[in-house]
C-alpha cells in the first residue's frame, strides 16, 4: 500500500450532521484551513463515543489552531442524529459528523475494512489546501488520544510555517525546535 503524506485530498461529496442540522460536505469544505479527518468503526458502539467525546472536549483548542475536525462513519447522516438524540456524550459535539455509509471517503483514505462494511481508527491531518501532511491509523479496538492529535497538528502547523526548522519527539509549542544541518549529525 502506497503512503498518504502529501497526497491531495479527492473529490468527494457526502451528507453530514452538524449541530442539529444536516448539510453537504465536499473536499471544497476542508481547504483555507487546517482539517483532521477522524475515522471511526461505527455510531451506537464502545470505544468510539469515548474517542468522539475527548475530541468535543478539546475541539475549541482545535479550533483556536484554525482547524476543523470531521468525523467519519459508514453510518448515515440520519443515523448520527440519532446517536446524537441517543447520547449525552454525542450530543456535545459541535464539530461536523459526515456520513460515508457507501465507502467514498474511507476507500480514498484506505481505512476502509471492505467485509465489515466499518473503517479503521484513520486519522488524517491535512494542510489549508487538502494535502495530508500526518496520519495514522489504528485497529478497531485502540482508541486514540485528541491532546496528541492536537501536539501533531500543532507540529504539522509549525513546520509548515518554519521550513528550516523540525520537531522534535514529545514537542510542544514554544519549545526548542532543531535545524537540521551537517553539523548536528550524530549529536542528537
Amino acid at each position: 500500500m502506497e503512503h498518504m503524506i502529501n497526497r491531495k485530498v479527492e473529490e468527494f461529496h457526502v451528507s453530514a450532521y452538524a449541530k442539529g442540522d444536516f448539510i453537504e460536505v465536499s473536499q471544497e469544505d476542508l481547504m483555507g484551513h487546517w482539517s483532521v479527518l477522524f475515522f471511526y468503526p461505527a455510531d451506537f458502539t464502545f470505544v468510539c463515543p469515548t474517542e468522539l467525546g475527548d475530541l468535543a472536549e478539546h475541539y475549541e483548542e482545535f479550533k483556536k489552531e484554525g482547524c476543523e475536525i470531521y468525523s467519519v462513519s459508514e453510518d448515515t447522516h440520519f443515523v448520527h442524529k440519532a446517536w446524537a438524540d441517543a447520547s449525552e456524550t454525542i450530543k456535545k459535539i459541535q464539530y461536523v459528523m459526515l456520513a460515508d455509509p457507501a465507502g467514498e471517503l474511507a476507500r480514498q483514505f484506505g481505512v476502509l475494512v471492505e467485509k465489515e462494511g466499518q473503517a479503521l481508527r484513520g486519522t488524517f491531518i491535512l494542510n489549508p489546501e487538502g494535502v495530508v501532511k500526518a496520519y495514522e491509523i489504528h485497529d478497531m479496538g485502540i482508541g486514540r488520544n485528541a491532546a496528541e492529535l492536537l501536539r501533531k497538528v500543532q507540529a504539522a502547523k509549525f513546520v509548515e510555517e518554519h521550513g528550516d526548522q523540525v520537531c522534535p519527539a514529545k514537542w510542544q509549542p514554544g519549545e526548542e525546535t532543531l535545524s537540521p544541518s551537517l553539523d548536528l549529525v550524530g549529536m542528537l
